[in-house]
């Protein structure tokens, strides 16, 4: 069996144009895949450009995780600051690093999962470039659309802070993954529980219909990618305000499943939560008023700077700690 890629640069990408040509890729690309670049037909509205990395043993290790894998959650995590914007998603390009131990196989089974994500958001693929090199990694641009797209700043005081998905879940997946204290005989429940929160880290969903459904109700929107404490601190800053935690709403918010898993490993969810990252959960502010079904009020927007938490005890405290490229706490898990 061969150890290294034995195909040429061109075979490969008329292998990978192959995997991404689709009916919904040929609609909205009068150019594809094949030339210089692509030509898109671009509805009315704003554009809305993302462009996000994911590098092999920064932010995916493959232990616990298949390429085809790799490929769906690089993709869904890219989209996901789309949907933070309150936008659609038009089209995609996808830049692919490979090292020389990848055989063409391998690297397709990563197009299957970015074609598999592709379809299940309607964001074709339509262009990228392939290059040769010591990692593996995978470069998402993405392009959206928006008549009136949401950003991290314009949150007031008296607004309230409302999650949409889930948060804790797929950090808590992580830290199973990741541990060394898991037991050894976990009951049938803390097994689902762990099926669940593993599933939620190692297939994230980009919740674009959720955010497009904020739009003309929230001042200001986040998706959760580095961390509760550190997102909702993005959105303090941006919006010069102060962002209130509040712990019983938060807690009650969480999953069962991010409490059982957290406590068979010896944490608390609530921390889980705060600092668990990789969510792509949604967190906007905005007036009670407004609040759209689905929506879980989770905290508050007050007069003053940074990120706190309010405890069941009646006691107000600040918050911190986020994913760092170049400082974080820990390697993230994808």
């Amino acid at each position: 069996m061969p150890n290294r890629m034995e195909t040429t640069e061109f075979a490969l990408i008329a292998a990978l144009a192959r995997s991404f040509e689709t009916a919904s890729a040929r609609r909205v690309a009068r150019v594809g895949i094949g030339d210089d670049a692509a030509v898109l037909s671009v509805p009315r509205g704003a554009l809305v450009w993302t462009v996000d990395a994911s590098v092999e043993a920064v932010h995916f290790d493959r232990r616990w995780l298949s390429l085809e894998a790799v490929g769906r959650r690089a993709f869904h995590a890219a989209v996901s600051d789309v949907a933070a914007m309150g936008a659609r998603p038009l089209a995609a390009l996808s830049a692919l690093v490979v090292p020389s131990s990848l055989r063409e196989r391998d690297v397709l089974a990563l197009a299957r999962g970015q074609a598999r994500a592709a379809a299940e958001l309607a964001c074709p693929i339509v262009g990228g470039n392939v290059a040769r090199g010591g990692e593996l990694s995978i470069t998402t641009t993405v392009v959206g659309t928006a008549t009136r797209p949401l950003t991290r700043r314009g949150a007031r005081p008296g607004d309230e802070l409302w999650l949409l998905g889930d948060v804790g879940l797929a950090g808590a997946g992580f830290r199973w993954l990741s541990s060394r204290k898991r037991p050894r005989r976990p009951s049938p429940e803390l097994k689902r529980a762990v099926d669940a929160a593993v599933r939620a880290w190692s297939e994230p969903r980009a919740l674009v219909r959720e955010g497009r459904s904020l739009v003309g109700r929230a001042r200001a929107l986040i998706d959760v990618s580095d961390g509760l404490a550190g997102d909702a601190g993005h959105l303090a800053e941006a919006g010069a305000i102060r962002v209130v935690l509040e712990e019983g709403a938060l807690r009650r918010a969480l999953r069962r499943e991010t409490v059982l898993v957290a406590a068979a490993l010896g944490a608390d969810a609530l921390d889980v939560a705060l600092r668990g990252g990789e969510d792509y959960c949604l967190v906007a502010a905005g007036p009670a008023a407004k609040r759209p079904r689905g929506a879980r009020r989770i905290g508050r927007v007050e007069r003053g700077r940074g990120v706190f938490l309010a405890t069941q005890d009646g006691e107000i405290a600040p918050v911190s700690g986020s994913f760092d490229h170049f400082r974080g706490p820990r390697r993230r898990g994808g």
